[in-house]
Formats: C-alpha cells, structure tokens, sequence
C-alpha cells in the first residue's frame, strides 16, 4: 500500500500546522493515503501539539481512517482514510488549543460525508496564532457560505489560555457539490461593529476601554461612520477562565466582509488590545482587496473542491495561502492562479485569485 502514499513535507513555505489541515481533509475527500514528514520542522516545537493531534483524530474519526504516528510530539504521520461519514464527533484538544482550526480540517470533510454531523469541538475559543471564534461566526461564516452551504455554530462555552475549556457544536448536512465563488467587486464601506469582551475576573471597564480606543483609531481614517463597538461581559456560567479580546468588523456595499482582531494578555494596556483590532482593520481595508488577510486561506480548500471557476480578489499573498495552494494543486486537479489586479488606484496592491475548482461530488448522495 505504501507505494501509493502521497508524500509531504511538512516543513516547507509556512511550515505550520496548515499543511497538516489541508493535506489530511484532502486525503479524507479523496481517499488519498498520505504520509506526512517533518511535522512542523520550522517551529520552536517541531511535531504535532495537542491541537494539532486533535484534528487529525476527528479526520480520522469522521472516515474511519487509519492514523499511526499520532503522538504529541511525533514529526511523521500516515494516514489511511476510509468512507466519510456523519453522526456526531467530539474533538478535545484538552488545550487552550484553537477548536477553530479544528474546524478548519473538519468542515470540508464533512460537507462531503453522507449523513448530517455534530461536531463537538472543545479547546480555546478565542486562542493565540488562531482566528477567534467571533471570527468565525461573525466573518467566516457568511462568505463561506456562498459556496452553498449552511452550518450552525453554537457556542456553547468560551475557553481562554492557558486552560481552554470552551466548546462549540457545529451542526452541518452534506452538500452534492459546491458552487464557485466570485469576490472580485470591494464595494464601500457601509458599517462597522464588532464587539470587545472580558471574561473572569476582569471587569467591564476594560471592554469599554479596548471599545473607546479601537474607535478613536478608525475615526483618524474613516470620519462618516456610524462604528458600534458593544463592550460584553461574557456570563460566568458560559465562559473558563479569564480572558479578554476584541474583533470589529467592515461590512461593504457588495457584502464584503473584512476584520481585525486582538487578544489581551497580562501586562498589555487594553488601549494597545483595542488600537491593535482597529489597526489590523485599516490595513485589511487599505489593499482594497474583498477578503482581509485571515480569510485568504481559508478560502483555498473550497475553491480547490468546487465546480467552476471561482475568482477573489485580495491584498498581498500571504505565506499561508501560498501554502494551501501548493497542496491543494498538488493532491487535487484543481488549478490556481494568482495575477496581479489592474487597479485604477496603483497604490492599491491586490491581486486576483483563481481557481478551475475540480468538482467534488459527493459519491453518498
């Protein structure tokens, strides 16, 4: 059977637990065995951390697939997959480990599975080097959507670092297959809201604090706008731990939605949380692309599955997307490309993604 693995290495371009995620939902879709090598060789802690074990095992779980290497630590994985199925799933990172990118390897998966799925995904809801889970919800949720699908996201509890302890439930029916997309007409800005929380021991003041700073920055640069920014105490019985962040959103004229977040921690002034989301924001909206920097490769896995040609326009190319597009070309038939955007504003610098999607149909449906 080893001759026909497919073989990676997990050390190239971004080097992270990215390529763990795209490569291993591909094999689960496409029934591809897969060895994986040099797990995470670019990062201080080479080899699988407990949230990345985590996704695989729900991989593995979703399809009855085969893992042997899954240890923490371990810097080489095969990966067997068997048929895609639904019913519910529990992923634990045990971690403040990110239940998002827990659903960034679980969602095409099951989306191709041959009943509706629960998952119940248990980690940090708003983690470090992560997309929070407000994110998610508030900016993920509605653009993934236009491939032509629908879930529902139900957080249950919020988990902070270093303990974790949050959980959310994904609920989600098959599809036959997924349609394109074309994210190519930014539109104007219309409103801006998000949304500063503290959690714990912290106090509202702090929300408020993280709010009043975040809009003081947008309106140095954007004056006519109504911006609401709700400062929230999440509910004691709802949240682990203590932990406190903001996410302030863009929508456009064209539905567009482009955002910028910040987490608190220990000895960070709640001005600097606030100044930080609003200035990721500005810069997102800057390139005059129509998805902002943690989107982009996101969006690459759906791209690569649907049928059709979709198109999105963005700002510089991250490391990241650059890397989901070298795996999602080289384990499907997929066929990106990435050109330059010809701007009547040259100081805007975007680009126009591409792809020829191979056309996934669902064999279960």
């Amino acid at each position: 059977m080893d001759g026909d693995r497919v073989e990676i290495d997990g050390g190239i371009m971004e080097g992270g637990g990215q390529i763990l995620r795209v490569s291993t939902a591909l094999s689960c879709l496409l029934g591809l065995p897969l060895r994986v090598r040099r797990i995470r060789a670019g990062r201080s802690q080479p080899g699988l951390r407990p949230q990345h074990l985590s996704g695989l095992e729900v991989v593995r779980d979703l399809c009855d697939g085969k893992l042997n290497g899954g240890e923490i630590g371990s810097t080489e994985i095969t990966f067997t997959p068997g048929k895609i199925k639904g019913g519910t799933h529990v992923a634990d990172t045990k971690t403040a480990g990110s239940v998002c990118l827990l659903m960034q390897v679980a969602m095409p998966c099951v989306l191709f599975a041959a009943s509706p799925s629960e998952l119940h995904l248990k980690g940090g809801t708003n983690a470090e080097m992560a997309p929070q889970i407000d994110y998610t919800v508030m900016v993920l949720k509605p653009i993934v959507e236009k491939f032509n699908f629908t879930f529902n996201c139900d957080i249950k509890k919020r988990g902070y670092y270093p303990q974790g302890g949050g959980e959310v439930v994904v609920q989600m029916s098959p599809v036959k297959e997924l349609s394109p997309i074309n994210l190519t007409e930014r539109g104007t800005v219309t409103k801006i809201y998000g949304r500063a929380f503290v959690a714990g021991a912290l106090p509202i003041k702090l929300a408020k604090d993280m709010s009043a700073a975040a809009v003081r920055c947008i309106r140095k640069e954007i004056r006519d706008l109504y911006i609401n920014i709700q400062p929230v105490r999440e509910p004691d019985d709802q949240a682990v731990g203590t932990g406190s962040g903001i996410i302030i959103v863009a929508e456009t004229s064209t539905g567009c939605l482009l955002a910028g977040s910040s987490l608190g921690k220990r000895g960070k002034n709640s001005d600097k949380v606030g100044i930080e989301a609003a200035e990721m924001l500005l810069k997102n909206l800057k390139h005059g692309g129509t998805v902002d920097d943690s989107l982009q490769d996101q969006l690459i896995i759906f791209m690569a599955l649907a049928k059709g040609v979709s198109r999105v326009k963005s700002g510089p190319i991250t490391l990241h997307t650059q890397t989901a597009i070298h795996f999602a070309e080289q384990l499907t038939k997929a066929k990106f490309t990435v050109t330059k955007s010809e701007e009547e504003d040259p100081s805007n610098d975007t680009y126009i993604i591409e792809c020829q999607g191979m056309g996934m149909i669902n064999p279960n449906l």
